[in-house]
């Protein structure tokens, strides 16, 4: 059940918004006509352009529940660098400790559904549903990654909900296939006990290779998501299916788009070093360790530094022990409920 409630959050959906008011249409969604080089710069490290950007919006539309969205989006990224472990031979974020930052990011995803749900009172929209739901989605990702299960399940449950509502309402919002796409590649990753404390919660199940659909599609056709989409569609693949080569085609695009992302570089270099194509996954591994050094927030950088070098470690032929040491006894083991 651990594993179904770590997993809910990562619903994660990404967030729009820009400074100018003027907006592009896309479905029944009033998108930022610079919301391309908004998420540019939220997936190439950018920060604080992003955040001027961000805090613009906020103050023009201090009603709309974009902006907010977006800056718990751009807050997260540092979240996830800095709780990023290698582990099983792949770096991804596992555990989170509580810290003085998350009450800024509960409190921005916290607003944001709050404007969704007051929007919604006055009128109902395809729109505003899937707002609501990004902002749980958002906080479900938190609450998961410090562990707290029944928080993470409240309002995962509740983001598919309004993602079902968004897509019933706008069946091309093809953005809300991101959520219901994790949601159902998630769920039916279960054990068989863990599905059994599913049923007696009440949390809707689901089916993976639909899920695995309703990712595509988001990668193809969404005009918030799609990187979100890639990223943990590859983790996923990688994690609980072991499709090396396919994640590895899900993840290039990032790499080659967001070149200065050190976090897609590692990813890259795992499924390289799981497909044994090791000089390439080196050169990731050291692209790396390059780029990490462009990052502002200290944390981040020192994490992604080290995990670069625990990754070229961990390509390193093992070395023969003396005949003569007494070897310690112990079992290794691995977590299959990764």
């Amino acid at each position: 059940m651990v594993r179904l409630l770590r997993c809910l959050p990562v619903l994660i959906l990404f967030l729009l918004a820009s400074p100018p008011i003027v907006r592009a249409h896309a479905a029944n969604l009033s998108l930022p006509d610079n919301l391309q080089a908004i998420l540019d710069n939220i997936y190439s490290g950018h920060h604080d352009q992003a955040f001027e950007e961000i805090h613009e919006l906020e103050s023009q539309s201090p009603n709309d529940p974009l902006g907010y969205l977006l800056e718990a989006e751009a807050e997260w990224w540092p979240i996830w660098c800095v709780s990023a472990e290698f582990k099983y031979g792949m770096t991804m974020a596992r555990h989170h400790d509580k810290g003085p930052a998350d009450q800024r990011y509960f409190d921005l995803t916290s607003k944001a559904y709050s404007l969704a749900n007051a929007s919604l009172r006055q009128q109902e929209s395809a729109e505003m549903h899937l707002y609501a739901a990004m902002a749980d989605a958002l906080a479900s990702r938190l609450y998961s990654l410090r562990g707290e299960y029944r928080a993470t399940a409240r309002v995962g449950v509740r983001a598919r909900e309004n993602f079902q509502k968004a897509i019933a309402m706008d069946p091309s919002l093809s953005d809300a296939y991101t959520g219901l796409g994790l949601y159902n590649y998630y769920v039916d990753t279960l054990s068989t006990l863990a599905r059994l404390l599913r049923f007696v919660m009440g949390i809707p199940g689901g089916s993976k290779e639909q899920g695995i659909q309703q990712l595509e599609r988001a990668i193809r056709e969404g005009k918030i998501t799609p990187p979100v989409a890639r990223f943990y569609l590859a983790l996923n693949l990688e994690n609980y299916d072991q499709q090396y080569g396919q994640a590895l085609d899900v993840v290039r695009p990032l790499v080659e788009k967001y070149p200065d992302n050190a976090m897609f570089q590692l990813v890259q270099g795992d499924l390289y070093s799981k497909l044994g194509r090791k000089a390439q996954a080196e050169a990731s591994y050291r692209t790396a360790i390059t780029v990490a050094a462009q990052e502002t927030n200290s944390q981040c950088r020192a994490n992604l530094t080290r995990l670069a070098q625990e990754s070229l470690a961990a390509m390193a032929p093992a070395r023969t022990e003396p005949a003569t040491r007494k070897e310690e006894s112990g079992v290794l083991s691995g977590d299959s409920e990764l």
